[in-house]
């Protein structure tokens, strides 16, 4: 069965989904939101504010004083409010035999996981995601942007270009390789550049080759996310990629070098690392995973922690928010932040910020998402407590709102101090 009916297949029985997606045909109508607290997805706090919607769209940002005279539909005062968070993957799943069977299923079992894992990362306050590309990818993105199903705004990268040094291709083969994505209807090229950090992290790209990749993404009006340890740091950087995944045991020189030519970096801090040893008799034993792999994760921790604190303090660096979440992560999301403000020495409010309006600039989509302004979507969290003063409040996403539409709304202390994974 082709992977797209796989999809379509499970729409139907997608009860509580399509429940929650009944309210779409609602959604020209007005919404106001009443607001004590509100961070603005910039570093800006508002007080006393109602946030007006209508249809998909923010329309105005009223103050206590200006507000007009009508109903609120949503009191979240006593709450904090926030725009949506990014973040990345999504279809990363666990097989019937309960072991890591990564991002590559099409079976009937995986579309329902991959369908799961959209509705878990939505409410856990992710509005929308990147994913790296998984044949799952692109019909539950559709299904998901035409209301058939409940999950973040997904944007992928279709197939990624798995590096293998020569075998990789010469850079007109990589040229061709990244046409044919955009073809396929990727809204991103994902390119590992690097070995697995539990391989040693080594180079699989030649710079002529990150070149070529980085350059024809460009040409097609596509960007780049380059999974990147060590040397290839530098080496996609030098390449104009536009964002780099992890970076671990990148040097200084490295950090500087992306920030005088505008390169992104998400530093996975924590969550990736520690949802592997969490579940490692479930990865242990597939591809790639073995006890030596799983030991030079146990000593790259620290390193990750160690690469955000330099990060943090490296002048006009843009830090973005990504969790690398693979099966077992999916809606733990949050973790991450609190990783990377505990063990990184992140300020809080930056790290809001970087998965708010930095994480939005950096996927092109800076006038549509990340903030709480006028003309932007409505993508609205409230979280019970505030991340600003208490990082943990992460783990408390109490409203949800993608788009103008309500997805979550449960009441304040029915979230447990930890939630781990909970709709």
């Amino acid at each position: 069965m082709r992977n797209t009916n796989i999809i379509v297949g499970i729409l139907g029985m997608a009860c509580a989904a399509q429940a929650f997606m009944s309210q779409a045909t609602a959604q020209d109508r007005r919404i106001v939101i009443a607001a004590g607290t509100a961070l603005d997805g910039k570093g800006g706090i508002l007080h006393d504010v109602r946030i007006v919607i209508e249809g998909s769209k923010i329309v105005a940002i009223e103050t206590k004083d200006g507000a007009k005279a009508e109903a609120v539909d949503y009191d979240l005062r006593g709450l904090t409010v926030l725009p949506g968070w990014i973040d990345a993957h999504i279809t990363w799943n666990f097989g019937k035999d309960g072991k890591n069977a990564g991002m590559a299923g099409t079976t009937l079992e995986d579309a329902y996981q991959s369908a799961s894992n959209a509705w878990l990362t939505l409410m856990a306050g992710f509005t929308t995601v990147q994913s790296p590309g998984a044949l799952n990818d692109i019909p539950l993105r559709d299904a998901i942007a035409k209301g058939k199903l409940a999950g973040p705004r997904i944007l992928t990268a279709a197939e990624p270009l798995f590096g293998q040094g020569e075998k990789t291709g010469t850079p007109e083969e990589i040229r061709a390789f990244v046409r044919k994505q955009k073809s396929a209807g990727a809204d991103v090229i994902k390119i590992f550049a690097s070995q697995s950090i539990r391989q040693g992290g080594g180079m699989t790209l030649s710079q002529e080759q990150l070149n070529a990749a980085c350059d024809q993404a460009k040409k097609e009006g596509l960007r780049t996310l380059v999974h990147a340890y060590k040397d290839a740091v530098r080496t996609a950087t030098m390449a104009g990629c536009t964002e780099i995944e992890h970076g671990t045991l990148a040097t200084d020189d490295d950090l500087k070098l992306m920030a005088e030519k505008g390169t992104y970096l998400d530093p996975q801090a924590g969550l990736v690392i520690e949802n592997y040893l969490q579940h490692k008799e479930q990865y242990l034993g597939t591809p790639g995973y073995t006890e030596e792999g799983f030991a030079a994760m146990e000593k790259i921790l620290p390193m990750n922690h160690d690469l955000v604190h330099r990060a943090v303090k490296t002048p006009g660096l843009k830090i973005v928010f990504g969790t690398d979440a693979v099966a077992g992560a999916h809606g733990r999301n949050a973790e991450e932040f609190i990783d990377r403000v505990r063990d990184g020495g992140q300020d809080a409010m930056q790290a809001m910020v970087s998965a708010n309006a930095i994480g939005a600039e950096a996927l092109g989509m800076g006038e549509q998402i990340g903030r709480l302004a006028p003309g932007l979507q409505a993508d609205v969290i409230a979280l019970d407590g505030d991340p600003v003063k208490d990082i943990t409040a992460v783990r408390r996403v109490v409203f949800v709102m993608k788009g103008g539409v309500v997805y979550k709304n449960v009441s304040r202390g029915a979230i447990p101090v930890y939630a781990g994974v909970q709709p």
